[in-house]
């Protein structure tokens, strides 16, 4: 659980947003950032996106809805979003989780991703899905 993130404390309710400001998103944080983490999926690995992740009310838009795209591949399970003007991945509802939205931690407001130090990496090569049981 991590409340500041450098010198941005990090709020109950939290903005995000891309990087020209069409999508403006409010997160449910009372908790802070939980778990940040990589991973070297074949998406996450060219994106290089550190994410969170907050349950699927958690995520509110508050504008640009009409210009947010969703892209699909693989199980076309999760389902990543971003910014069709400027690119920015915002959030991804989660293949392991499709009760949870995955985050951009970038994209919170005032928040620098480098100032959190070492995260975690996931191992999405090997995706928990793609196990057999």
């Amino acid at each position: 659980m991590i409340k500041r993130i450098g010198n941005t404390p990090i709020q109950e309710r939290h903005k995000a947003s891309c990087h020209c400001g069409a999508v403006v998103l409010e997160l449910t944080l009372p908790d802070g950032v939980v778990d940040p983490r990589r991973c070297d999926c074949s998406l996450c690995r060219r994106r290089g996106a550190i994410v969170a992740s907050v349950p699927l009310a958690g995520i509110r838009i508050l504008q640009g809805e009409d210009v947010l795209r969703c892209y699909q591949f693989n199980t076309r399970t999760a389902k990543h979003y971003f910014c069709s003007i400027c690119g920015i991945y915002t959030h991804h509802q989660r293949r392991s989780n499709p009760a949870q939205y995955g985050y951009n931690l970038a994209c919170l407001e005032g928040v620098n991703p480098f100032e959190l130090g070492e995260v975690p990496l996931l191992d999405g090569i090997n995706h928990p899905a793609d196990r057999l049981v």
